[in-house]
């Protein structure tokens, strides 16, 4: 439960702080997607700020923002303020940060239980490449799937996120226009987003059964970076600041040399970060091994690419000396550890990242978009990496949600709540039967909560989510929609699949169906 209350109006048009008359309508009257006039209060059970730099919860705390900033954190605000809203049993937190956001209708659930990935469509065979790769979704459908996924993440908590897509199943890389969609559904839902077209100089060709080599045009991922590069001049600081650059080359075993080397330069240039996906998996250390003759990082590394700009999805196949030149070169990890456990794999280990002094944030990379959920996912496989418990506490996971997002990304004013950040908060209720009882209010969520206790999602001062609610945006409706489309990409799986199945054959259901004749 939570109430509302507002103060009687002073001269200057505000409310004060005495008299305080109980209102419950308060919150309900406020507008999403409109940024809020004046001063707004935020009181709860707890609220998560810092204290001399450092994470610290203050007991029925409260936070005042004015413009879309942090003005005040703590306890017995003195000022005026022009709205008074009390979350009760809640936690007030900094807005969640997801460094691989998944933006368009997750194709990974068809690998789940049905390998090998090779045989499924994951992998392009020569027969679908010699035929010419085509974009398996339309122009709107891809600006539809990427506000859809842009709504689940506010659903779940989160207020800046660097979109990730598939293109597995697209004739290249990702459009210029779909990017252009995604800015502006972002600016209409009130999510900060770090984005531009991802882009590639080649692509993994499946010539026959264990057999899988890479396949380049250079040229092509040059124009690729180029078109992104331009996105972001023009994009940058858009909605109030909400949309932001990010270079996003796909793979480390996609790229030339020269196109990491314009990639870096660039991200200079344009002040910004560079997402690259690496030591990730058994065919790209297998693919580097032959394409250069050592890992990923040690590649980069070589041609002096590795820098505070780079972060990287996932590590799960890290070395010793990968994680050890991730440290030495400021090199962010993007920890997904619910997708990377879905394939038997997780990070070695977060907590010896850590003592590495290596930066982690975390991301999702799937649906659910729930990053709660990753969050006891990362602390699960940390400790049995680990083979104890000593090592990480759930306040580790979430530091690494907010602050460790914040730090990859290069900001200092999103992942905190404390004077001069951005309000973007996220409000987690604690009242919740199935998370009984509660104790510290961190632990509580990272091992009993999940996304769907996400009360409320504040953005740059906007109420962006209410109650599951958004702004000019129909999730439930939206959800039909993203089925259909997503069953119509599906029929489209076996042109892409080795021996070109039906699709009964690569995605047979988990148990037997009942037969149409009885």
């Amino acid at each position: 439960m939570f109430c509302c209350a507002y103060t009687n109006v002073n001269s200057a048009g505000g409310f004060m702080k005495s008299d305080i008359m109980v209102s419950h309508s308060v919150l309900n009257e406020l507008v999403l997607g409109q940024k809020l006039s004046g001063r707004t209060l935020l009181t709860a059970q707890w609220v998560l700020t810092e204290r001399n730099d450092n994470p610290c919860l203050i007991p029925d705390g409260e936070i005042v923002f004015e413009n879309g900033v942090i003005i005040f954190a703590g306890k017995n605000f003195g000022g005026d303020v022009t709205r008074r809203i009390d979350f009760g049993q809640a936690l007030i937190s900094p807005g969640l940060i997801d460094l691989d956001a998944l933006s368009d209708i997750d194709t990974f659930v068809l690998a789940t239980d049905n390998p090998p990935n090779w045989a499924k469509g994951r992998i392009w065979p020569r027969s679908y490449v010699e035929r010419g790769p085509y974009e398996m979704y339309s122009p709107e459908e891809l600006a539809f799937q990427k506000k859809f996924a842009f709504g689940q993440l506010l659903l779940n908590g989160i207020t800046s996120a660097a979109p990730i897509a598939s293109l597995y199943y697209r004739e290249w890389g990702e459009s210029v226009a779909e990017f252009d969609a995604a800015a502006d559904a972002a600016g209409a839902l009130g999510l900060r987003v770090f984005l531009s077209p991802a882009y590639r100089s080649g692509g993994m060709v499946l010539e026959k059964p264990g057999q899988i080599v890479p396949v380049f045009d250079e040229e092509r991922g040059l124009r690729g970076l180029e078109d992104a590069i331009a996105f972001v001049k023009r994009q940058q600081g858009r909605y109030d600041g909400l949309v932001n650059g990010l270079l996003a080359p796909d793979r480390v075993e996609t790229c030339t040399l020269k196109l990491m080397q314009n990639t870096m330069a660039a991200a200079e240039e344009l002040d910004c970060r560079v997402r690259l996906h690496m030591a990730q998996g058994p065919l790209e250390l297998q693919t580097m091994h032959d394409l250069h003759g050592k890992t990923g990082p040690q590649w980069l590394a070589d041609n002096g690419l590795l820098n505070e700009r780079l972060y990287a999805p996932h590590g799960t196949y890290a070395t010793q000396e990968d994680f050890s030149l991730y440290a030495a070169h400021g090199v962010s990890i993007a920890h997904s550890p619910l997708v990377s456990a879905r394939t038997g794999s997780y990070l070695k280990s977060f907590s010896a990242c850590k003592k590495m002094g290596i930066n982690i944030g975390m991301a999702t990379d799937t649906a659910p978009a729930d990053m709660l959920m990753n969050l006891l996912m990362g602390l699960v496989t940390c400790r049995i990496s680990d083979q104890t418990s000593e090592e990480v506490r759930c306040a580790d996971l979430f530091d690494a949600a907010t602050r460790g997002g914040a730090k990859a990304l290069g900001r200092t004013d999103i992942g905190r709540l404390t004077v001069g950040a951005c309000a973007d908060i996220a409000v987690f209720r604690l009242d919740d039967p199935v998370m009984t009882p509660t104790v510290d209010p961190i632990t509580t969520l990272v091992v009993g909560g999940s996304g769907k206790v996400t009360k409320a999602v504040f953005v740059n001062g906007r109420l962006s989510m209410l109650d599951g609610k958004l702004a000019g945006f129909d999730m439930q409706a939206a959800r039909e929609q993203a089925q259909k489309q997503f069953n119509g990409l599906i029929s489209k799986y076996p042109d892409r699949s080795w021996q070109h199945l039906p699709v009964s054959e690569l995605f047979p259901s988990s148990f037997p169906l009942w037969p149409d004749e009885e």
